[in-house]
């Protein structure tokens, strides 16, 4: 913990030296937004596509892609985190296979009702509209699976982040799992532990969690998930005023009120909200113990929390790294188990 330690002590010290300003993003080093990250995982056993390519089928499919998801997060910045989170709850259950876009049907159950998910997802109708399109385009050609991977790519973009290039050649499953949604996928309320343990139980590894968890530097969340935050109002100096103001924000709401996941730069794919760890203002419960972890194995969490609070460029290269390494997860079957649906929510 020396190495968290000392980079803390040094943030905070930048921080107090430019205090009174603007809530911005304050690292030492800045990404640069649509910076392509490329990065190569040759040989990996789980690979859900590593090196195809729609360049011969569908060469227009990444650009339709990315237009649809330009316009969407224009009407509504909020979309870009609705459609990355789509993306993290297909791969958390089974693999990356468009499983988490089935509707429930008769005798069919599909995973939108599963506990994180219901009245929590969004952004099925920009996929909808994707996909119309590329069948338009090219037929039975773009998999569901692929065009979530894309949009995630593309939302992250939009919003400022670092790019990769997407590897495709996923199928669509045929099935889903109500019971694996609602046991894989990581509670707002999971401490490092279990965090840790969730990402290991799919193949990913400390370190993915820690950067994939700076997907919540955009979005927002309802008040339910972070009411046991409130609950530590008053017990620590260095987050009081953050957590009275949120108290402010949900009372009388029901828990329905929606609160941004980064309060400095919410509709901004940057380093902020590691920044906004060491300063205790992490929004759910899940997010702030990250910040001091106790005991998390093999990889120093607190220790990369403040690396990526300190460099922006490290963070976009390690989040298109763990990017990649999620959207490799394939289903049991492998990559080629499964189909290409006409249409997202039902199978062929």
């Amino acid at each position: 913990m020396e190495r968290a330690t000392m980079a803390l002590a040094f943030l905070l010290a930048a921080l107090a030296a430019s205090a009174g300003a603007n809530p911005v993003n304050k690292s030492c080093v800045t990404g640069s937004a649509g910076a392509s990250v490329s990065i190569g995982y040759g040989g990996a056993g789980a690979s859900a596509g590593a090196g195809v390519s729609l360049d011969a089928d569908c060469p227009r499919a990444e650009e339709i892609v990315r237009a649809a998801v330009e316009q969407a997060v224009a009407a509504d910045p909020r979309m870009a985190a609705s459609l990355l989170r789509l993306h993290f709850h297909d791969c958390f259950v089974n693999g990356c296979d468009g499983s988490v876009l089935l509707d429930d049907k008769p005798f069919f159950v599909g995973e939108k009702t599963a506990g994180p998910n219901i009245n929590s997802l969004r952004g099925f109708e920009v996929i909808d509209a994707i996909k119309a399109e590329l069948e338009q385009e090219c037929p039975e050609t773009v998999s569901c699976a692929d065009v979530l991977a894309i949009a995630a790519r593309d939302s992250v973009v939009a919003s400022g982040g670092p790019s990769w290039e997407v590897e495709t050649g996923r199928k669509d499953s045929r099935t889903a799992s109500l019971q694996a949604a609602n046991s894989n996928l990581p509670a707002p309320t999971s401490g490092v532990a279990t965090l840790v343990q969730k990402f290991t139980n799919v193949g990913l590894i400390a370190k993915d969690m820690v950067a994939l968890s700076g997907a919540h530097t955009i979005g927002k969340a309802r008040c339910t998930t972070f009411s046991a935050r409130l609950a530590s109002v008053g017990e620590s100096a260095k987050d009081t005023g953050f957590l009275q103001s949120l108290q402010q924000l949900c009372a009388g709401s029901a828990g329905s009120a929606l609160a941004h996941l980064d309060l400095a730069t919410p509709a901004t794919f940057d380093n902020q909200y590691y920044i906004n760890l060491l300063s205790g203002d992490g929004l759910l419960p899940s997010d702030q113990a990250l910040a001091a972890p106790a005991g998390s194995g093999a990889e120093d969490v607190a220790a990369l929390v403040a690396d990526y609070a300190f460099d922006a460029a490290l963070f976009f290269d390690d989040f298109a790294a763990s990017m990649l390494r999620m959207g490799r997860l394939a289903p049991a079957g492998g990559r080629d188990a499964g189909e290409v649906r006409r249409n997202c929510r039902v199978v062929n």
